[in-house]
């Protein structure tokens, strides 16, 4: 099979302009002042999700992945931006949830009495924006150390975006936080070094061909994995996440838990299913299959036994993290069916999506939970489904797909790989997805059943909340059971750009 190297295909500038446009809106929020700030970064947000519905649209209508050669120069010694079927299913999520939280953060702002632009205000819209560039750069990325400076951009923006408030529990959250991520970061980062020392390159398309079978490819990619793993905050490195998500402002909750920790675990894909040798690849899959369930069962559990509601989908987070990690060995491949090739793969490209948009969903709804009542207590909840009737249906429509209920698309994504568990002779998998949905079921029907409570005190809003605040969840919700629709066979979108990716799998 013939080498692959990057070349500049035509779209590939698309690539660039999702990485350096909301860096441009940075810039020009700093130096048009902070009332400029909202529309700026509105703007930016439409002009965003043109860009990723544009780098989709090119994928599917060439069936082949988008590269950019950055100032023509090939790797080692340049920089190359690629973008498969997987990383554009990535950006258009991620467009979509930017913008929903954004929408959402502009009404909300528009609610307080210093709406024309407090300091809080302004932060929150630059650090959304920088958040947003690095996520792009990750999805595009080809070099493992530029891949390492975009998970520390993510990583800056993300932190001050816990403590926006400035309380001192939510400073704690977010120190709490940055010390899990700098360790990880150093792990990553001794990983790469290691990989650039045997090999003399960071590419990942280099290294997807290189197909070896030795310690220090091993040793390099265990320390990557476990640096990522605490960004991502698998169990049990997840001690950081339930603060820091919980205590954490709404629209801010809704892109920590939807979009920052995916990052990690996009990463941790295409190092195991790409760079990794077969029989490592195997061995790190069967580890990662038993955190991700420990980490279903466990912070179900955790979940259930919350009193606050924002408290218990940041468990929930956790949880449903741990389906993304049980794909590895459900999608092991073999020299005939590469792992892409599998329905495994696709349903954990779905979970991937629809768990993104769901969750996102979720928070957004306790948000307005929370600005109602000024409090996110579910035992004094009873009958809020009646105040707020469009909220409680974004949580219940979320709900479907954390539990794996059709039509919505945790349902397919759960159902695919539960399928790939019974084929395989999984037995233990099988029952730790079926439990897990049990589990879900349970923590979002104590929700559900508030919501239709009719309490012997009527539930009284603190203030009025307009309902277009409640839309941006619904809307994300009603996206979540959409991705339902999808065929229930490997989702052929998803393989652009996959043929001699990884060499060690290639027959």
């Amino acid at each position: 099979m013939t080498p692959l190297v990057h070349a500049t295909t035509p779209g590939g500038f698309l690539l660039v302009l999702a990485v350096i446009l909301p860096v441009c809106a940075v810039l020009a929020i700093l130096a048009c002042g902070p009332r400029s700030a909202a529309r700026i970064a509105l703007a930016t947000f439409a002009a965003g999700l043109v860009v990723a519905i544009a780098i989709t649209t090119e994928l599917i209508s060439s069936g082949k992945a988008l590269s950019y050669v950055v100032g023509a120069w090939q790797p080692p010694l340049g920089i190359a931006l690629r973008a498969d079927g997987l990383s554009g299913a990535m950006l258009v999520m991620t467009a979509l949830v930017v913008v929903a939280v954004g929408l959402f953060a502009h009404i909300q702002h528009g609610l307080q009495a210093d709406a024309g632009g407090g300091r809080a205000q302004t932060t929150f819209w630059v650090m959304l924006l920088a958040l947003w560039s690095a996520l792009n750069a990750v999805f595009v990325g080809e070099d493992l150390f530029n891949l390492y400076v975009a998970l520390e951009l993510l990583t800056f923006a993300a932190v001050p975006l816990v403590c926006l408030d400035g309380r001192a529990e939510t400073v704690t959250a977010a120190l709490r936080y940055l010390l899990f991520a700098l360790i990880g970061s150093l792990l990553y980062l001794l990983g790469a070094g290691l990989i650039y020392g045997q090999y003399g390159t960071l590419d990942l398309l280099a290294l997807a061909q290189l197909g070896r079978q030795d310690l220090a490819l091993a040793v390099a990619l265990a320390l990557m994995i476990v640096g990522l793993l605490a960004k991502a905050a698998l169990f049990p490195l997840h001690l950081w996440l339930p603060p820091a998500h919980a205590g954490a402002p709404a629209p801010a909750s809704a892109v920590l838990s939807a979009l920052v920790i995916k990052a990690p675990v996009f990463l941790i894909l295409r190092l195991v299913l790409d760079v990794a040798p077969s029989q490592a690849a195997a061995i790190a899959g069967q580890m990662l299959a038993v955190l991700g369930a420990a980490s279903i069962l466990f912070c179900s559990v955790m979940a259930l036994r919350q009193a606050r509601l924002k408290l218990m989908i940041a468990y929930s987070t956790v949880a449903q993290i741990g389906y993304l990690f049980i794909v590895f060995p459900l999608a092991a491949g073999s020299a005939d069916l590469p792992p892409w090739g599998t329905i495994a793969w696709t349903g954990g490209a779905l979970q991937l999506v629809s768990h993104a948009l769901a969750k996102a969903a979720m928070f957004l709804a306790a948000g307005v939970i929370a600005e109602a009542f000024g409090h996110d207590r579910i035992a004094d909840l009873g009958g809020f489904g009646r105040v707020l009737p469009i909220s409680a249906a974004a949580f219940g429509l979320a709900g479907l797909s954390l539990m794996g209920i059709p039509p919505s698309g945790g349902f397919i994504a759960k159902c695919l790989l539960l399928t790939a568990a019974v084929i395989q002779g999984n037995p233990w998998l099988a029952a730790t997805i079926l439990a897990g949905g049990v589990l879900a079921g349970a923590y979002v029907f104590r929700v559900i059943d508030k919501a239709l409570a009719v309490p012997t005190v009527p539930i009284v809003a603190r203030r009025a909340v307009p309902r277009r605040l409640e839309c941006a969840a619904l809307a994300l919700a009603i996206a979540a059971v959409l991705i339902g629709f999808v065929p229930l066979r490997p989702f052929g979108f998803l393989q652009i750009g996959r043929d001699g990716l990884n060499m060690a799998w290639a027959p």
